[in-house]
Parts: C-alpha cells; sequence; structure tokens
C-alpha cells in the first residue's frame, strides 16, 4: 500500500499540493485547524480561502514573470489556476476572481477525490515520521510556529501584511467616479472598464496625506518590530516615505481619463476593482491600511466618490511568519534537519497567492515521487517556477532573506541578441519564450497525471 502524504495547512500551497499529489495516486489527508481553529484573517473553513486581495496580479505570459507563472500552472494541470479561470472577474490585464465561489469549488474538488480526506485537528509539533508538507502560510499557529523555532534554532522572522478595505458599490457616487481600466487594456468592454476611478485635485490629495499621516494607528506588542514586503505595504507607511510616494504608486493619475470631465487632468486617482462577481463589493487598490477602523472610516471618505461610502470589511493587519528557506531547506524542498518534511507556500519566503501555489504544486510533485520511489528534480531556474525554488533554496542572501515576487531578476540573464542588448519588451518575450520551452521539457520527463 502506498504511503500517505500528510499536509498541514489548506490554503493555496496545501491545496494544489493536495491535488498536484493525489493525482500521481498517493493518498492525501489535508490537516486544517479552519474552522475548529479560527484565525486573524479567514471567515470560514474553505479551502483556499482568499483572504486579502481578490486578485492574482497579471495574466500576460509573454511580459510578465507572474503571468507566466500562471502559463506554467496550466501547464501542470494546476487546480489552482484552473479554477481561478472558471471565476475570473473583469480585472483588465489582471487574473480576479470571485473569492467565495472559487474557495468552494477548490474544496469541492479536493473532497471529490477518492484519495483525498481533510482532517480537521490542530498539528502543534513537527512530526517525527512519515511523508510532511507544511503549507500553513502567514497565519501559523503560535503552537506549530513555535515548534518550528525549536527545530530550526533560528530567531522568528517575521513581517506584517495589511488588509485593504471593500466598500459596497451602492454606496459609490458614480456622479463623480467612473469605470476605466488604465490605458484602456483589455480585449473585451468589460476588461477596458474593470476598475472604478475616483480622481482628486491636488487640494484633496494634500488634505488626504495630512489626514492619513494624522490618523491613529494599530499600535504593535511591545518587542514587535514591523518589517513589511514592499509588495504590501500599509498605505502609510508608503505616505510617510513621502508626500507624493501614493501618487507615484497606487494613487497615480496615469492612462486616465475621467468621464465626467474628459478636460480635466486628475492629480491623482484611487482605484477601486470588483471584488465578486456580482460587482456589489468592490476592494480599494493598493490601500492595505493599518489605521484603526474609526480613522479608516474618516480617511476613506475624504475620497471624492466615497464620500458616503458603506464598508464591507474595513482594512487590518496581521504577522506574517517565514523561514529563512536558504539555510534550512535542501533543493527538494525538504527541510535539512528532517528530510521527512517539506514546507511550501509562503511560510518559504515567497509572497503572494500565486507563487504560494506554485510552491506547493513542486512540494507536491516532489513529495509524490518520493513515495512513489522516485526522484523529481526541480524545474530548470530559467523557468518561473524553477526561479522560485531556487531563490528560496539558495539563491537568495540568507542574512537579508525577505519574501519575494516572482519577477524577472530572478531568472538567469538572457544571451545578448547579436551582440547588442535588447529592448525591454524583446527581453521579457526572451524570458517567457525559453522558460516555456524548458517547462515543457520537464514536464515531459515526468510520468502523466491519473
Amino acid at each position: 500500500m502506498t504511503e500517505t502524504l500528510h499536509i498541514v495547512g489548506g490554503g493555496m500551497a496545501g491545496s494544489e499540493a493536495a491535488w498536484q499529489a493525489a493525482k500521481q495516486g498517493v493518498n492525501v489527508v489535508i490537516h486544517e485547524m479552519r474552522p475548529k481553529v479560527g484565525t486573524f484573517a479567514h471567515q470560514t473553513g474553505n479551502l483556499a480561502e482568499m483572504v486579502c486581495s481578490n486578485s492574482f496580479r497579471s495574466d500576460d505570459s509573454e511580459q510578465n514573470a507572474v503571468g507566466l507563472l500562471h502559463w506554467e500552472m496550466r501547464a501542470a494541470d494546476g487546480l489552482i489556476m484552473q479554477t481561478a479561470d472558471k471565476h475570473r472577474l473583469p480585472a483588465g490585464g489582471a487574473l480576479a476572481v470571485d473569492r467565495d465561489p472559487f474557495a468552494e469549488s477548490v474544496t469541492a474538488a479536493l473532497t471529490a477525490l477518492p484519495n483525498v480526506s481533510v482532517s480537521g485537528e490542530e498539528i502543534t509539533e513537527l512530526p517525527t515520521e512519515g511523508h510532511w508538507i507544511i503549507a500553513t502560510g502567514p497565519l501559523t499557529s503560535s503552537a506549530l510556529g513555535a515548534a518550528i523555532q525549536a527545530e530550526t534554532g533560528a530567531e522568528r522572522l517575521a513581517f506584517f501584511d495589511a488588509i485593504a478595505p471593500i466598500v459596497y458599490a451602492e454606496s459609490i457616487d458614480m456622479d463623480v467616479a467612473w469605470m476605466q481600466s488604465r490605458y484602456d487594456k483589455g480585449e473585451t468592454e468589460a476588461e477596458q472598464k474593470a476598475y472604478l476611478n475616483c480622481p482628486m485635485t491636488k487640494d484633496q490629495y494634500e488634505a488626504f496625506i495630512d489626514a492619513l499621516l494624522a490618523a491613529e494607528k494599530t499600535e504593535f506588542h511591545e518587542g514587535e518590530t514591523a518589517g513589511y514586503f514592499d509588495g504590501c505595504l500599509p498605505i502609510e507607511v508608503m505616505a510617510e516615505r513621502g508626500r507624493e510616494t501614493l501618487r507615484h504608486g497606487p494613487m497615480k493619475p496615469v492612462g486616465l481619463t475621467n468621464a465626467h470631465k474628459p478636460e480635466e487632468k486628475a492629480y491623482a486617482v484611487v482605484q477601486l476593482r470588483r471584488d465578486n462577481a456580482l460587482g456589489t463589493l468592490y476592494n480599494i487598490v493598493g490601500f492595505q491600511t493599518k489605521m484603526k477602523y474609526g480613522a479608516q472610516t474618516a480617511v476613506f471618505k475624504m475620497i471624492p466618490g466615497l464620500q458616503d461610502a458603506s464598508f464591507a470589511r474595513l482594512g487590518g493587519i496581521h504577522r506574517n511568519t517565514f523561514i529563512n528557506s536558504p539555510t534550512l531547506l535542501d533543493d527538494r524542498m525538504r527541510l535539512k534537519s528532517r528530510p521527512n518534511i517539506r514546507f511550501a507556500g509562503q511560510v518559504t519566503g515567497v509572497e503572494g497567492y500565486v507563487e504560494s501555489a506554485a510552491m506547493g504544486l513542486l512540494a507536491g510533485r516532489m513529495a509524490a515521487a518520493e513515495i512513489l520511489g522516485r526522484d523529481l528534480p526541480p524545474p530548470p531556474a530559467e523557468t518561473a517556477m524553477g526561479a522560485l525554488i531556487t531563490h528560496i533554496t539558495g539563491g537568495a542572501e540568507a542574512k537579508t532573506f525577505q519574501p519575494m515576487n516572482v519577477n524577472f531578476g530572478l531568472f538567469p540573464p538572457l544571451e545578448s541578441v547579436r551582440g547588442g542588448r535588447r529592448g525591454r519588451k524583446d527581453r521579457y518575450k526572451g524570458y517567457t519564450d525559453r522558460a516555456k520551452e524548458l517547462f515543457a521539457g520537464w514536464l515531459s520527463d515526468q510520468p502523466a497525471q491519473g
């Protein structure tokens, strides 16, 4: 009888790992403590619940590294991407999903497999026997976190994720706001009008920045320090870096024309993105926050078009823990001190839904191969998945290791074209063409999925 693979955590990484291993014929048990033991951010007991943004970011597989990662996961029969495609929402060139049906579909797909079961108990210790994947993500329980810390002997590494607020669409003033994707990007009218835009004059922007800086913020507990990941900075932290930072970040006005006053150029623009298929909820793009609830309501209602906004969810902040993977994991994602345990997802130091699921995909396939008596090497470093696993298992500088999104800076450089330098567009296309060929070859060397 085939040995069982145990997966701790039913988020993006754990769900994808379970799917990949089960498709190889391995028996899988997913240990998910929710809803019996809750977390700060989760609302349900569904697998693959989205707790922050509902976007998987760019879906462009020729010019964007995360779009390439989407392509690789689809090529590898990834459950997360299959389900995201099924529940996608208009979002310009991005892949946004209807979060509740998405999680429900992932849960249904996994529980329908005869060799997958879900156990609701909390795992508090690192197992000494059997095949295990730890994919507990940013909200690893305190007990398991302590066990990981005790085993690795490393000082706990942590940063704080901030969650953006969600607004009821009916409370947005559409006499002020308008629908448009930046530069009208998208092949359909729905894609070209995927974002809701709220314009600001210079005076309104300056007043907003003043209020943001003065607002009451969540304080950290004694002994805690905030080492924010740059891709998920609270909006107040961005503002503290300079009064113009937001205007060149999430509030940049470029590529947008006010449908109500086309002759007026906005000084800054706040964008909102649809958060569900019905179009009744919109999240404020890039507005992760650590402001206290009362302050959030007052400050965000200063945004033109949101003066009467009603919030389905206010922003928040939570701890995100990750291990120093370059020192702790081998290139098969195994804990060097306990090779029966693999790590996957955000706890390894990748950042983002897609990156987490991709590391789950690799961990699931590698664990299944080992159980079935095979060895599966990681994908080539020139691929998106290969670049990520290479980075976290030795490519990154251990002393300064921080969570990382996939990006072309992680890829081995391309050879120059005829001795000259490539333009950025040609260079990115070169990265993706090379990656797709190599990833397809890596997949073809593996046994077919069941």
